[in-house]
């Protein structure tokens, strides 16, 4: 497990540079020309005095610097909970094999262990560290020590909550840009109302112009964190959905196919 720490490490800081560059590319060759277009001609039109209605443009709405940011952090989230659930699904295939290959009826003794544990010590590191077999593994060990099985049962239950715990505590980033996408919209926000408090003389001498495009920064801003927000929120709340089915259900298949066929002379 611990070679995998910084693995993952490494995954989140090249995503993170990925992301930066992806969506750093899409606004200066789409987005922000598009958005300008869109502002120069509703300006041109503005000062030949035509009367017309502002349509709501998806560019407009997306080409601030706070939007940018937020799209970034949305992709970054979307890469870390994309590893997570790979790994996930990479661990409950585990739970479709038969590792422990027992048939209805056969019981394990205390010194059967060492011959039950051969299997699971020859898969390779990488498998041999995810949950199941580790739990298995921590299964026969105790029964081969203790010959009670109740302790075996303390014991698969410990290394689950563990477990449980770990996965819960490696979603802090994930928690962490949950909270930034909608303080960086505030921070948007609070930016456009200062410019429009700004220009408010302007206002009072007629031109609004200043005034609706730095409201529209704040109010565009704000708009866009929350829906990211709020996508991010589902996304995760999925994901550790996915992570507490598979501890429950390793714990249910070491119940099932190990420790009901224990017995002690």
């Amino acid at each position: 497990m611990k070679k995998n720490l910084p693995f993952e490490f490494l995954f989140q800081i090249i995503s993170l540079i990925i992301a930066v560059i992806l969506v750093h590319l899409i606004y200066v060759t789409v987005i922000r020309p598009n958005a300008d277009a869109i502002l120069d001609e509703r300006a041109a039109r503005t000062a030949a005095g035509d009367v017309f209605e502002e349509e709501r443009s998806f560019y407009v709405v997306l080409r601030d610097y706070e939007q940018e940011s937020c799209f970034i952090l949305m992709l970054w989230a979307f890469a870390i909970m994309g590893y997570k659930i790979k790994n996930s699904v990479k661990e409950r295939r585990l739970l479709d094999g038969e590792l422990i290959k027992l048939a209805e009826g056969i019981s394990i003794l205390p010194e059967d262990t060492r011959e039950y544990s051969r299997p699971l010590q020859a898969l390779n590191p990488d498998s041999r560290s995810q949950l199941l077999p580790r739990a298995l593994l921590a299964a026969l060990q105790r029964f081969a020590s203790t010959h009670n099985v109740q302790d075996v049962s303390e014991a698969v239950r410990t290394i689950c909550e563990s477990e449980s715990d770990r996965l819960d505590s490696e979603l802090s980033m994930v928690r962490y840009i949950a909270w930034a996408i909608p303080s960086i919209g505030f921070i948007g926000t609070v930016r456009g109302i200062g410019d429009a408090l700004g220009q408010a003389y302007k206002a009072v001498e007629g031109d609004i112009a200043g005034v609706t495009a730095s409201l529209g920064v704040a109010f565009n801003s704000t708009f866009v964190a929350l829906v990211i927000s709020i996508i991010i929120m589902f996304l995760m709340h999925q994901l550790q959905l996915i992570q507490e089915r598979l501890v429950l259900d390793t714990q249910y298949y070491c119940d099932h196919n190990l420790i009901r066929h224990m017995q002690v002379r």
